[in-house]
């Protein structure tokens, strides 16, 4: 992984050949992984009560963690809650593992259409499992990422760039554009592209839904003002745009390492 100055981004070689694929798994199943993990650790997050800057990290090193690791090796549930452990830590708005395990047991559950009347307990063998399972991914993400576990997110710029645009007081335009930011989360363009590529592709799609023109600033192109390249940020757009129009296999995705559960 090339380190930037901002964000650890994948390089050519892992987006061509992720180590997942190496293994077998196809390029859908990979990317459906991608997206469940990713919904798990914001619906954990959600009932955790945790910030937005802490679900989006944990999902940030979620994605980044399997281009260093293969879903064959590590699955879903043990690596977002890994991620999400740590990166309470990373800011500063600490969960308790019992809160944690007991959270993702009762998501899962609910997926699976399983009774969730009684809540995990905690002395229990799965309570033991879960507990022992997000330990050793915390450990495990932390080596596999070199311990390089910065992230920066979108979020500022996007506000600063909607600022310049002039379109800072359109609340529909903000609201879908953050939207957006967060529905990325859930692929890969946080490993792939810059904060900024992402800031433009989701100004960009916030617009082209409200039918707003965006304007030439300084006579350039607007999103040249923020030293973006046309093609990079309507890739990442075209990666949000996708989610919308597949459905997942919630009840069928494996979520352990085990493909067959």
């Amino acid at each position: 992984m090339s380190v930037a100055l901002n964000n650890p981004l994948a390089s050519l070689e892992q987006l061509e050949t992720t180590i997942s694929r190496r293994d077998g798994i196809n390029e859908e199943l990979e990317e459906d992984l991608r997206n469940l993990g990713a919904e798990l650790i914001e619906s954990a997050g959600i009932l955790l009560k945790l910030p937005q800057v802490a679900m989006a990290t944990a999902q940030v090193l979620f994605q980044r963690f399997f281009y260093m690791a293969s879903f064959k090796e590590f699955g879903i549930v043990e690596i977002g809650m890994g991620a999400l452990f740590l990166a309470s830590k990373l800011e500063e708005c600490f969960i308790r593992m019992t809160h944690l395990i007991t959270v993702y047991d009762l998501i899962i559950r609910k997926m699976k259409g399983q009774s969730i009347k009684l809540p995990l307990d905690a002395f229990s063998q799965r309570a033991y499992n879960l507990k022992n399972m997000a330990i050793a991914a915390e450990m495990q993400i932390l080596r596999k990422l070199g311990f390089i576990v910065h992230v920066q997110l979108p979020y500022n710029h996007m506000i600063n760039y909607l600022r310049i645009l002039g379109l800072e007081d359109d609340e529909e335009v903000s609201k879908l554009a953050w939207n957006y930011l967060n529905d990325g989360l859930r692929t890969n363009i946080y490993v792939t592209h810059e904060p900024s590529t992402i800031a433009c592709a989701v100004i960009w799609l916030a617009c082209r839904e409200r039918g707003i023109k965006l304007p030439c600033l300084v006579g350039k192109e607007w999103w040249l003002l923020f030293d973006v390249d046309a093609i990079n940020f309507k890739n990442a757009a075209a990666h949000i745009r996708r989610l919308y129009y597949k459905k997942l296999d919630r009840q069928n995705l494996p979520l352990y390492k085990d493909l067959a559960q």
